[in-house]
């Protein structure tokens, strides 16, 4: 089976578990926003950037050239595999109107700096005005599905970023308030210490790093998440009614794999995560649902 990926590394890592298919298309590192004016590789020094990946990816953002590029294999391709994460870190919106993802390999070359200094400003993820432009973006890429044959065979795999590692708990509103509780309690306590009993505390610099209680990687990782998870509402709303399908877990269902070969994220989920979406997208690729019409699972 031969599969093509508008999204990121959630939907590439999903393959890997989808045993005789092989990736025919892999659209990275793109805003739906860059279609609409994309602004070109002119002026845009990428000589710093040593991966072909990489530079294939940042050079297609350039042109736009995504949603050409699965299309021109509709023929060929048997299911196109849609996420929204790389839509995170917005987009650079250049004085002439054209864009640029604001993705960490043109950050890395400084692509992203130098953009800057002709003018251009970051348009920032969750925004009304970068949902208004994504969602004109979203809709070229389906009308281009739909006029290609492949819209049938798409399928949104839209997976919430997870808040907890694996073989932890999900956090929940009373867990946050009674970490709160604990971190403020203990404020008072070194702090009534401080004024009560000062040559019982440590060194000054070693008493104020006390005092800095800093949140664990877990809980940095949990609001994340959060943050992350709310902005994305609208967008994965807008995206699963213009889907002929989608596969959706919850924040709650998955965890991150400490792990994970790209290392641990809030969307670098564990094995069992992507096998279970994967079943998932079996039981749509069976011959009893094909051309069902829209459906969830």
């Amino acid at each position: 089976m031969k599969v093509a990926i508008f999204g990121s590394c959630v939907s590439r890592d999903l393959v890997e578990f989808m045993p005789n298919t092989e990736v025919a298309v892999y659209v990275a590192r793109q805003s739906v926003t860059s279609h609409l004016s994309p602004h070109g590789t002119d002026n845009v020094d990428l000589n710093s950037l040593s991966s072909q990946f990489q530079l294939r990816m940042i050079r297609g953002d350039l042109s736009g050239n995504g949603i050409a590029s699965i299309c021109e294999q509709a023929s060929d391709i048997d299911l196109v595999l849609i996420d929204l994460t790389d839509e995170r870190r917005g987009y650079w919106l250049f004085p002439d109107g054209t864009r640029m993802t604001n993705s960490l390999e043109a950050e890395s070359c400084g692509a992203t700096a130098e953009a800057e200094k002709h003018g251009a400003r970051l348009v920032q993820f969750g925004s009304d005005e970068h949902f208004d432009q994504w969602r004109r973006g979203f809709d070229e890429l389906v009308w281009a599905l739909k006029q290609s044959g492949l819209w049938a065979r798409s399928i949104l795999v839209d997976m919430e970023w997870a808040a907890a590692f694996d073989g932890a708990r999900h956090p929940n509103n009373l867990q946050l308030a009674k970490i709160g509780r604990l971190v403020r309690k203990n404020q008072r306590r070194f702090k009534k210490l401080l004024r009560e009993s000062p040559r019982k505390l440590l060194s000054t610099s070693e008493r104020k790093t006390v005092l800095r209680i800093r949140p664990t990687d877990a809980e940095v990782f949990a609001d994340r998440a959060r943050e992350a998870n709310a902005k994305f509402m609208r967008y994965r709303m807008f995206a699963q009614a213009q889907l002929a399908h989608s596969v959706t877990r919850q924040s709650y269902q998955s965890r991150i794999n400490r792990n994970h070969k790209w290392g641990p994220q809030p969307f670098h989920f564990r094995d069992e995560d992507y096998v279970s979406v994967v079943d998932r997208i079996d039981m749509y690729l069976t011959p009893k649902r094909r051309g069902s019409g829209r459906s969830k699972f």
